[in-house]
């Protein structure tokens, strides 16, 4: 498939994904009626609904896949590892320790996504401080220590969730596996996403030579080190964006840069776009699935993520083989 025609067919999905969460729900709203209140926006329940509830979560939803993607298509280049995702180098694990802590406190949302935050920094500064020493960008070192840091901190999110009074236990495991129905303004997460989109392209050509390996990169002139430590942070970013905004689903940040490079796609100009919006479209698909399969209940969106995508990737395995 060429590159244009990919595009095309990955715009034509985001559209149809966010245009799909405005419809879809227990109040039921016509395609006629959502383009009316789109095009000429007048008070009512209608508009309430859309632009109040579905507009924002899908917006969310859509900015949060998009991050993952974006941040797994970063470390799978930095690590040169196909195993990569956002969550290896220990941020998620920090975050969800912070934010399980402040739920247990009963914090309410704001302070949930201060700790939250604080968890994924304290994370982020470890790993970085272990990771780079004396000059020194040491790429196994870094991956090692991640997995050691989300490994310690994922068993005390364990050792909380066994402690936790059980009235609080169910909001934990939503926020553990993903949970967009209580997202913030996706507003800072669409602009994280913009500058760390432009960044990757911008950096692409290097990334390509990144991915030969270092001492090829910097025998062609590429400032390595400099430039590891650059995407490690704009990969880190995107993540602490993501899952301050819908907890830590899984799963995307894997999947879509494998889909897009099955699909025959290398080059990290075309790859990061391309990856953002297979991202950001699977999730919203999956948030508008999770909210309206099990209607009035809301199914945590990190399970269909991984119930949905998994078969995906195996029957993209299959083809390519």
């Amino acid at each position: 498939m060429s590159r244009p025609l990919l595009l095309a067919v990955m715009s034509v999905a985001a559209v149809c994904s966010v245009f799909s969460a405005l419809l879809l729900g227990t109040f039921p709203v016509s395609a006629a009626q959502a383009l009316d209140s789109i095009f000429h926006p007048i008070p009512g329940v209608v508009h309430d609904v859309i632009w109040e509830l579905r507009a924002p979560r899908a917006a969310a939803a859509f900015a949060c896949g998009a991050l993952l993607a974006l941040a797994g298509a970063l470390l799978q280049v930095l690590l040169r590892n196909a195993l990569a995702d956002p969550y290896i180098l220990g941020v998620s694990s920090g975050a969800s320790l912070g934010a399980l802590l402040a739920l247990t406190l009963g914090a309410g949302a704001l302070l949930i996504n201060a700790a939250s935050l604080a968890g994924a920094l304290a994370a982020l500064v470890i790993v970085f401080g272990l990771g780079f020493r004396s000059g020194d960008w040491n790429v196994y070192r870094l991956l090692l220590t991640g997995v050691v840091l989300a490994t310690g901190l994922s068993a005390l999110v364990s050792l909380l969730l066994v402690m936790a009074p059980q009235a609080q236990v169910k909001g934990m495991l939503f926020w553990l596996m993903g949970d967009l129905a209580y997202a913030g303004s996706p507003i800072p997460a669409w602009g994280v996403l913009v500058a760390v989109a432009l960044y990757g392209i911008a950096r692409a050509t290097e990334l390509d030579l990144l991915g030969l390996g270092q001492f090829k990169a910097r025998s062609l002139g590429v400032a390595v080190t400099s430039l590891q430590a650059a995407v490690f942070f704009a990969a880190a970013v995107a993540t602490v964006a993501a899952v301050m905004l819908g907890g830590a689903i899984g799963f995307v940040g894997l999947m879509a840069p494998h889909a897009i490079r099955l699909l025959g796609v290398a080059e990290h100009r075309a790859l990061l776009p391309l990856a953002a919006l297979l991202g950001g479209s699977f999730l919203t698909f999956a948030d508008t699935a999770a909210r309206t399969l099990w209607a009035p209940q809301q199914l945590p969106v990190g399970v269909l993520t991984a119930l949905i995508g998994v078969p995906a990737m195996l029957l993209l395995l299959g083809r390519r083989r």
